[in-house]
């Protein structure tokens, strides 16, 4: 051997500062569960017995017509027992724009219905975009939602098209952290071909994560904004379009092994009319959601009570299809036993990441591990 220790520390300098930037923006999975979809509802429709009502309508949808997918009774017991994971307080798109005095109602009276009466896991408020036509709007709304709602929430900041904006995003939470004790992070929106494709030629969505410094939880895709902005015509928008598949695939590969999450975004087509247009909406919406899983995208938005039971069955069905298997196959790697499949560690880490989520939504309950072993791999 020809290499001593001072060989070994020149090139342990030479990386010093590599070693620390991978740490740093690639730090792994986000610990803890993610939310399988985000409900997005207009502020002045946000009230104490929201949950109640979004529940009722999913069960009446269940149980009005045939039901042409597998895991009724399990879907019944969620949508009972937690029909909504993850609600957004819409003071955008779904809320419009109104003049300032009927906004910071519309805020004060969600914050204290969230406060109140709403009980969901997860909780935020889309604020409008950091445009110069609505950006004085957006500081206000976030200060009064601040002022009125003590608790963790997730802010979704839309509409993002360059780092300048993310940057300013950042300030303002230092800026509000300050002022109220806490300790604020975002949603970064993609709904503009400019935040995945930058006029530099450069992918725009990384240096949207850099911008953020740690701040930003997630990157949720806008279908209809992004598809509409690249120019495809209204009947041809949708979740699969080529468009927003290659969006995606852009966001997917910026935000992987940062900790940043990834959601999907909505059908328009909702279950509503007669029972053949509801069954047509709902094979939609099925199709849609189990094309997102097994793309990677573990989360998606829901627009209306009735596509809460095709999203939940199509995320039971899509754990309950690749439980044995994740199991065999990460037995057989423990076990190092030979098989049909040579797994390496990263798939292991993903054999274990796609139990755990099973587990963390409710599909899977019992996975032959238990969650401290699989979060050995992760």
């Amino acid at each position: 051997m020809r290499l001593d220790d001072g060989d070994y520390r020149q090139i342990d300098e030479l990386l010093a500062d590599h070693d620390a930037f991978l740490k740093a923006r690639y730090p792994g999975e986000r610990a803890g569960r993610q939310p399988v979809h985000t409900v997005y509802v207009p502020a002045d429709q946000v009230t104490p017995d929201l949950v109640d009502g979004w529940r009722a309508s999913a069960l009446a949808a269940l149980h009005g017509q045939e039901w042409p997918f597998g895991h009724a009774e399990r879907v019944e017991a969620k949508l009972r027992a937690e029909p909504i994971e993850d609600l957004r307080v819409d003071l955008e798109d779904g809320y419009g724009v109104r003049d300032d005095a009927t906004e910071d109602a519309a805020v004060k009276s969600a914050a204290a219905a969230l406060h109140e009466g709403i009980r969901v896991p997860f909780a935020g408020i889309r604020i409008k975009s950091l445009e110069a036509a609505t950006r004085r709007r957006a500081l206000r709304t976030l200060d009064l939602f601040l002022t009125a709602y003590g608790e963790p929430f997730t802010i979704t900041l839309p509409k993002v098209s360059g780092p300048a904006q993310v940057h300013a995003m950042v300030a303002l939470c230092d800026r509000l952290d300050r002022a109220y004790g806490t300790t604020l992070h975002f949603e970064i929106q993609v709904e503009l071909p400019a935040a995945v494709l930058g006029a530099d030629g450069a992918a725009t969505v990384a240096k949207l994560i850099t911008a953020a410094e740690g701040r930003c939880s997630g990157l949720h895709f806008g279908t209809y904004d992004y598809s509409a902005a690249a120019g495809v015509a209204a009947a041809y928008q949708s979740m699969d379009h080529p468009a927003a598949d290659h969006a995606k695939a852009v966001m997917q590969a910026a935000a992987a092994q940062t900790g940043v999450r990834l959601s999907d975004g909505s059908t328009n087509v909702l279950p509503v009319g007669s029972p053949a247009e509801i069954r047509a909406a709902w094979e939609l919406h099925h199709r849609l959601v189990r094309r997102s899983l097994e793309r990677g995208f573990y989360q998606g938005w829901d627009l209306h009570p009735a596509q809460l039971p095709t999203r939940y069955a199509a995320v039971y069905g899509f754990y309950a299809d690749g439980r044995d298997a994740a199991i065999s196959r990460l037995r057989r790697y423990l076990d190092r036993q030979s098989g049909g499949i040579a797994d390496e560690p990263a798939t292991a880490r993903a054999l274990a990441g796609f139990l755990l989520r099973g587990l963390d939504c409710g599909a899977l309950t019992d996975v032959s591990f238990t969650r401290e072993e699989l979060l050995a791999f992760v």
